[in-house]
């Protein structure tokens, strides 16, 4: 199927580079999640993805498939030719933006704008650490959180949670005295810089906050799971551990949105979608990340059992404009790859696949974050 002129609308994305951030990070950066100097420099050009997207970025920008000669066209085009070029191609009819990942190093939301319609994605973790500087108790401190939350800001659509990352997605039952008696610790940091919140309680705690506000105003609440930096234990990130809170009847209005179609637990993943209301799926990481073996395998598991209607399209593009246009290319491509063979073993007719196609690329989403025609 050729899904081409289906605007999609990519609902977990990030902020490009500043340019002066860009000129410090190596190209190989933005196509491995490894973050060692020696995975970069020595292994990162050696996986299938890499070698395919060279030759498909060389014949993007009509040059030679190479690191060198296409660092030297990105450079001629400049950074906002680059971006709209891959904009346009990528045909998006917006982008939900998590700006919480390297916040001093990235470009500003409205510059974004000049390209496409932008929607703010609130990551949870990133408002904390913002407000324990300036609070004088916990009291304070839990206050300005829930209020930054309750009501959303007008453009923030979702929320986001980065704590697969920071302890794992085994969430326990926190009461207020516990996180409390965490909280004066972490704020001492404060004094040293901008404190990291790696604490499980406290984290544990403000999430359930979190979780309770976006039940309150239906907002979708997106977690990180399956694979990601180095300094995620992959054990905990499978989303199996989140159970007791999709169990909890307080949240059951909290659309939970799985990203990166949870590799490699993806069947994990399409299993508790297929059996929680609000349980809703996404592509994107392992959409374009795999081989092209592994992403139709992924997508394929995901939807051996869930739903379709609880599948989203994301690019999880970041640092560079070429990863909007490779999410696009090959979120077109594989989800076309995997209808024509539902349509082939009788799990579809051709004109269902059309119309899943156009729910998982866009429609899907915009249900979700009550988008509308936006």
């Amino acid at each position: 199927m050729d899904l081409t002129a289906i605007p999609a609308l990519d609902q977990h994305a990030h902020n490009l580079l500043k340019p002066e951030a860009a000129k410090e990070t190596p190209f190989r950066a933005a196509f491995t999640e490894g973050h060692d100097p020696d995975v970069i420099a020595q292994h990162a050009q050696h996986s299938f993805f890499f070698r395919r997207i060279l030759r498909e970025i060389g014949a993007f920008l009509g040059c030679e498939p190479n690191e060198p000669t296409i660092l030297a066209r990105r450079d001629e085009l400049g950074l906002e030719g680059l971006t709209r070029r891959c904009f346009t191609a990528a045909n998006l009819e917006g982008v939900l933006i998590d700006d919480g990942l390297t916040p001093a190093a990235i470009l500003p939301l409205d510059w974004h704008r000049q390209f496409l319609p932008v929607h703010r994605l609130l990551r949870l973790e990133v408002l904390a650490e913002d407000l324990v500087g300036a609070s004088k108790s916990f009291g304070d401190f839990l206050e300005q959180f829930r209020a930054a939350i309750d009501p959303p800001p007008a453009e923030v659509v979702g929320l986001k949670s980065i704590i697969a990352y920071r302890s794992g997605l085994d969430v326990q039952a926190t009461t207020r005295e516990d996180a409390q008696a965490k909280f004066d610790a972490w704020k001492a940091a404060a004094h040293n810089g901008r404190p990291r919140l790696v604490d499980k309680t406290l984290l544990d705690f403000l999430l359930g906050q979190g979780l309770e506000l976006a039940a309150r105003h239906q907002l979708p609440v997106q977690f990180h799971t399956g694979f990601g930096d180095p300094d995620l234990d992959l054990r905990l990130a499978n989303p199996l551990h989140l159970r007791p809170l999709l169990e909890d009847r307080r949240y059951r209005d909290a659309p939970f949105v799985l990203l990166h179609a949870s590799y490699p637990f993806a069947r994990e993943a399409g299993y508790l979608a297929s059996v929680y209301p609000h349980v809703y799926l996404d592509m994107g990481l392992a959409v374009p990340y795999l081989s092209v073996s592994g992403m139709g395998r992924a997508v394929r598991e995901l939807l051996e059992l869930a739903p379709f209607s609880k599948l989203t399209y994301s690019s999880d593009a970041h640092m560079i404009p070429e990863l909007y246009y490779l999410g696009a290319k090959w979120g077109r491509a594989i989800l076309g790859t995997v209808l024509e063979e539902a349509v082939r073993d009788s799990d579809l007719t051709a004109a269902e696949a059309d119309e899943v196609a156009e729910a998982v690329l866009r429609g899907n989403a915009r249900s979700l974050y009550r988008l509308g025609d936006s």
